[in-house]
């Protein structure tokens, strides 16, 4: 285990969960207490997520960098995070029904983001294969890859705008979410999507070592953690893609 991971762990292990979530939730890190900027570039700009609890901010009150983003940056965001869900499978409220209700193409979007959720290993689903380059339909929606091609495929086909997939935070992975992150990645080239890495980010966990309240559990961000970690590489990310 590296270094930067057995601090976190410790640290954590020192703060007890209903410690880590008053101060990383105290009024201070609020949205509301955030200063608007309006030179954003990413003001006015209209984003979709989609996503589990890291996407809601489960432990955070419902405040997750995605209000963060609108509350500073100005982006007109639409949040669909349904805590607990997951990527596989066509549960009414998974990622997949619910991406088809809530993203029906009646509305124009500048980026859809999606969170590659930790639940899919956490709750045993299948990760399946990736299909050979030609294959743009016909995914086995069962599993998580094909749930991953069924999301490029129709924000391609019915928003037609670009797509950024983010990775999570994982303190107590077991290789398990380390190699549905690799197999995301060997999508990248067929889809032509963005990534943002959170889950490899070294310099990210260093600084989530150093701010214990930043964390509620090793996969969990507080306000804390979501507004003065997460927000600043959102805002690189996004601007870099929308700038």
């Amino acid at each position: 285990m590296a270094d930067q991971e057995l601090f976190m762990q410790n640290m954590l292990t020192e703060l007890t969960t209903s410690q880590r979530f008053t101060e990383g939730n105290a009024p201070a890190f609020s949205p509301d207490r955030v200063n608007y900027d309006p030179a954003s570039p990413l003001n006015g700009r209209r984003v979709a997520f989609l996503g589990s609890s890291i996407t809601y901010g489960l432990f955070a009150k419902g405040v997750s960098f995605v209000d963060f983003l609108q509350a500073k940056d100005g982006l007109v965001a639409t949040k669909a995070a349904v805590s607990g869900t997951t990527l596989a499978g066509t549960d009414v409220n998974g990622y997949l029904k619910r991406m088809k209700r809530r993203f029906n193409g009646q509305k124009a979007y500048d980026l859809f983001v999606c969170q590659l959720s930790t639940n899919d290993t956490r709750h045993g689903a299948t990760l399946g294969k990736r299909t050979g380059n030609e294959q743009r339909e016909g995914f086995d929606l069962s599993t998580t890859l094909g749930a991953i091609e069924e999301i490029c495929a129709y924000v391609k086909q019915t928003l037609d705008c670009p797509v950024l997939f983010y990775t999570c935070v994982n303190q107590k992975d077991d290789g398990t979410y380390a190699q549905l992150v690799d197999e995301l990645k060997l999508l990248q080239a067929k889809w032509d999507f963005a990534i943002l890495d959170l889950f490899n980010d070294a310099g990210l966990n260093a600084a989530t070592a150093a701010r214990p309240n930043a964390m509620y559990d090793e996969v969990h961000p507080t306000q804390a953690g979501y507004l003065k970690l997460w927000l600043p590489v959102f805002e690189q990310k996004l601007g870099a893609l929308l700038g």
